[in-house]
């Protein structure tokens, strides 16, 4: 597929790989020990740039814990101003003052994980305690402020109070809840190595995600299939480039040409098809949702 046909639509920029949290399904295997890595305010500041002059409408801003990263407002109001829709994915334990006012200022729209109504059963899967505390009066924060949020529950443990979780949420005022099992990659692969077949199919299709250290993704799972680097190569070579071409080509022999008619949710790390379609999106492929109907660890809250 080509680039003018497969417009880059959608883009994860992890900004940071440290986070305040070390959950054991982290797909991005980050934790306090991580780095900012090796992408200045500046380099990411130019990358935004090229991303509005090719046209992608959506960016969300991730990591590690993007409210770690001391640039982030700057970053917001750089995307904001050049046209860009912005979302944060946050574990929303963690938000400075300066940085409620700029989500407001730029209409920023925040994502969150969230695993049981109970503080104990929470606090054992992100394994800081008082997140629950943190991140349960941060959406409260969030809603009171007309912020759009979204929520997702994610199924790590066994007998986990994902139901219970998904109602909680609800019960605040989220109106979107989505649901996942945890994904075998990073941390969550207990030490083996990822695959193609892992993936769900949709990656380099309408998005991609780019690295700390500047590495260009098919998707934020696909990590360990590079495409390029921004620090080396101007993102509107890297895509569509031949290293996307090889990549993409690869996914295809596993995943067929079928899966590239519907494209995922943002909502991290659910990634499969049958989900709230990003706004740049808006479309979906029944015969998918039907395929997949059975992925779902949890349904939507009645």
């Amino acid at each position: 597929m080509t680039a003018t046909a497969n417009r880059l639509l959608f883009a994860w920029l992890e900004v940071t790989g440290l986070c305040n949290e070390f959950c054991d399904h982290c797909y991005a295997d980050s934790s306090p020990k991580g780095t900012h890595g090796t992408m200045t305010m500046a380099n990411w500041q130019h990358t935004i740039d090229q991303l509005a002059e090719m046209g992608t409408r959506d960016v969300q801003f991730i990591g590690g814990e993007p409210t770690l990263y001391p640039h982030l407002p700057e970053l917001i109001q750089h995307a904001h101003g050049s046209g860009l829709s912005v979302e944060v994915f946050s574990n929303m334990t963690h938000i400075r003052d300066d940085l409620w006012e700029t989500f407001t200022d730029c209409g920023v729209k925040l994502a969150t994980s969230y695993y049981s109504d109970t503080a104990e059963e929470h606090d054992s899967v992100t394994r800081l305690r008082g997140s629950h505390r943190k991140t349960r009066a941060n959406v409260e924060k969030a809603l009171s402020l007309d912020i759009p949020l979204r929520g997702g529950v994610v199924a790590v443990q066994s007998g986990q109070r994902v139901q219970e979780a998904a109602r909680d949420l609800e019960t605040l005022g989220v109106g979107m809840v989505g649901g996942d099992r945890t994904r075998a990659f990073g941390r969550a692969s207990k030490g083996a190595s990822p695959t193609i077949a892992d993936l769900c199919g949709h990656c380099a299709h309408e998005k991609c995600a780019i690295g700390p250290n500047g590495d260009v993704w098919p998707c934020v799972l696909g990590r360990f299939l590079n495409i390029g680097n921004v620090l080396v190569t101007p993102i509107s070579e890297i895509w569509g480039g031949a290293q996307m071409a090889k990549v993409t080509a690869d996914i295809t022999a596993v995943h067929g040409e079928g899966r590239a008619r519907c494209t995922p949710p943002q909502f991290l790390p659910m990634c499969g098809p049958c989900g709230p379609c990003p706004p740049s999106v808006g479309h979906c492929d029944p015969r998918e949702a039907d395929a997949s109907a059975g992925a779902a660890t949890i349904a939507a809250p009645a």
